[in-house]
């Protein structure tokens, strides 16, 4: 087959293979909702709207739709049309209007737009400089806040020689507050010096609580605290400065306290972690216990309850945390099925709840908890259970490893017989988390692999989150270290048990899972394959060229000039010559997070020294190869290179 050393790869039949698999399970040209994010409910609880995944093409990015489903009977009505992308839809305070952004097919950015709730009578805003990432209705419904990133690009009729220049006061990415007056259809920018809003939140009439930071580069996000803003003035003053992140800042109803989110992150994006109460008048700040549970979603029911989403080891959890009282209750828990943020939203009882669920098995649903029971209301499976069928069986597993710590992680069966041959996929972060997915999002090339024969490891080792802080920050400064071990040591668990052929075991991972899939092949000699994709190989070049250089260096703990420190002892690029393994690193040219570079080094490195490498970057793609039909292709390219280089036959014999 060979498939990685052509360019067009669109005629293999793995490839074909491939695309069927995205049709049978998203159906395209038929209309069909296969999927649903962002989830909200209309104030009466009757009726929820979010962003409903609809193809139009197997080998192109899907649209999204806003949609209604009345939860009484399940039934769901598209209420927007094309082109482009509707996102992020939320219904006003009395559950009349609908707002929400689209980028109307210009892909020029996100806009506001508002309909009613059947759909009808549908007016566009006034247009914001920039692209709109959040909005939230004021609580009396006359106002809309919206948060919004204007990106530098280049304007027409400039010269083309002239340079781009980067300083330490790059303003490229700007990210600020924006009101939106409903009945005056007046829009308006909140100036703020030095104060830039990665998210805000409503604290009274005239002032915002807002997760910000003095730069805009991505970097400054690790860094951001949390501000009270006068919407009026544009001043603000800092509440509360984090040791770690801070997301979902979310205002009480009466304006007393505000409940976030803090934790150790790799990424801009969910945090998870800590909830914690900020007091409004002195900044006083206080952790709840939520029983081991990792956080990830809050949302006030009233000043007294607050809905909580989290994860405990394998598990996704909902919950009630009474704020009077101090006391956390389980309302639902499940290690089958999961949520992903931000699949759920509250109904108007403390503990009931919408939640989206999915699993390696399960397409999206939309179910109902209400005293505690959950209950199915409408399925958007049109072929995901048919597609999946040779995913014969989905195991917990844990471990202990080489220090006594115990490991969590899953693993996905093929039909037939072990032992099997097996590709273990490391997350990205490290701060990241396996739990039961839909497969079509980013894990395209399980199906292709389970297909033919192979077991998926996907372990959650220290540095993971929803274990707790203490064990997210094990990784911090030991990159490489026991981190490795761990995985390791779960291969080794899964051999004794007889369900792996140790002959015949590769490895896959993005991002720090990239790393990680680099890094060990330079140190083990039992891989027969890798993949790594948008790695950082060389800890040095990776933290001075990043976008988030900040983390980096976080992540390293040590000082650039070190020469005998873990940025040289830690990257897999100056151990090449150790690597007998063949692999396949994939990159996207336009990737800020890991350069192109970091697999490009590694690449050469190898070369060098005559181990089998293959480099394939996508011209368009960014950190980790996540649009149509780039996606495709790089599936296929994952399985192929581990059925071509894995033996059909173990290399140990019977």
């Amino acid at each position: 087959m060979v498939v990685g050393m052509q360019r067009d790869i669109r005629s293999t039949k793995l490839y074909r293979d491939a695309r069927q698999f995205c049709s049978d399970v998203r159906q395209p040209g038929t209309g069909q909702i296969s999927d649903a994010l962002q989830v909200h409910a209309s104030p009466d609880g009757r009726h929820v709207v979010f962003a409903a995944t609809i193809a139009d093409r197997a080998e192109e990015e899907p649209s999204t739709r806003i949609a209604s489903t009345d939860l009484a009977t399940g039934t769901t009505r598209i209420l927007t049309s094309g082109p482009g992308l509707d996102r992020l839809p939320r219904f006003s305070p009395d559950g009349q209007t609908v707002a929400f952004v689209s980028d109307r097919g210009t892909g020029s950015g996100f806009q506001l737009v508002l309909c009613d709730r059947e759909g009808t009578a549908v007016r566009e805003a006034v247009a914001v400089e920039g692209s709109i990432e959040q909005l939230q209705w004021s609580p009396d419904g006359t106002r809309i806040l919206l948060n919004v990133v204007v990106t530098e690009t280049e304007v027409p009729g400039t010269e083309s020689w002239l340079p781009s220049i980067d300083s330490d006061g790059d303003d490229r990415h700007r990210r600020s507050c924006w009101i939106y007056e409903v009945a005056s259809a007046a829009l308006r920018p909140v100036a703020a010096k030095d104060c830039n809003t990665w998210e805000a939140s409503w604290c009274g009439r005239d002032t915002l609580a807002v997760v910000a930071s003095a730069g805009s580069g991505e970097g400054h996000w690790y860094s951001a605290s949390l501000r009270v803003l006068d919407t009026r003035t544009g001043k603000y003053r800092t509440l509360y400065r984090p040791a770690d992140q801070l997301g979902t800042p979310i205002v009480s109803p009466a304006g007393r306290c505000i409940a976030i989110v803090e934790g150790l992150c790799s990424d801009r994006g969910p945090v998870v972690g800590d909830l914690r109460f900020i007091d409004l008048s002195c900044g006083t700040c206080r952790k709840a216990d939520t029983h081991g549970v990792d956080i990830s979603y809050v949302q006030w029911y009233s000043d007294q309850h607050l809905l909580l989403l989290g994860s405990r080891g394998l598990q996704t959890v909902v919950g009630l945390y009474d704020a009077a009282s101090d006391g956390f209750s389980e309302i639902w828990s499940s290690y089958d099925i999961a949520v992903t943020r931000p699949g759920v939203c509250a109904l108007e009882t403390p503990g009931d709840c919408v939640l989206v669920t999915e699993s390696f098995t399960q397409a999206p649903e939309l179910t109902v908890v209400r005293g505690g029971q959950i209950r199915p209301v409408t399925s958007f499976d049109v072929g995901y259970a048919e597609a999946t069928r040779m995913l014969e069986g989905v195991e917990r597993v844990t471990w202990s490893a080489a220090d006594g710590l115990e490991i969590q992680g899953w693993l996905l069966r093929p039909r037939g017989s072990p032992p099997f041959p097996l590709i273990l996929d490391v997350h990205g972060g490290p701060v990241g988390h396996w739990k039961p997915a839909y497969l079509i999002r980013r894990m395209l090339h399980v199906p292709l692999l389970l297909s033919h024969g192979f077991a998926v490891f996907l372990p959650n080792p220290r540095g993971s989150s929803g274990r707790g802080q203490e064990f997210a920050h094990r990784v911090m400064g030991d990159l490489g270290g026991a981190d490795a071990l761990d995985l390791l040591s779960g291969l080794d668990a899964l051999i004794e048990r007889g369900l792996v052929d140790p002959g015949r075991i590769g490895i896959n991972g993005t991002s720090y899972g990239g790393f990680m899939a680099a890094w060990l092949i330079t140190q083990s000699s039992r891989f027969a394959a890798a993949v790594a994709v948008s790695p950082h190989t060389n800890q040095l070049t990776a933290t001075l060229l990043s976008n988030i250089p900040q983390f980096m260096a976080r992540l390293v703990a040590d000082e650039l000039g070190n020469t005998r420190g873990r940025y040289f002892e830690r990257s897999p690029v100056l151990h090449a010559a150790r690597a007998e393994t063949p692999i396949l690193n994939i990159c996207g040219a336009r990737d800020l997070c890991t350069p192109a570079e970091e697999a490009l080094q590694f690449h050469t490195a190898l070369r060098q020294y005559g181990a089998e490498s293959v480099l394939v970057t996508y011209p368009q793609e960014g950190h980790g190869i996540r649009r149509l039909p780039a996606m495709l292709d790089c599936a296929t390219r994952i399985a192929a290179w581990f059925i071509d280089h894995i033996p059909e036959e173990s290399i140990h014999g019977d």
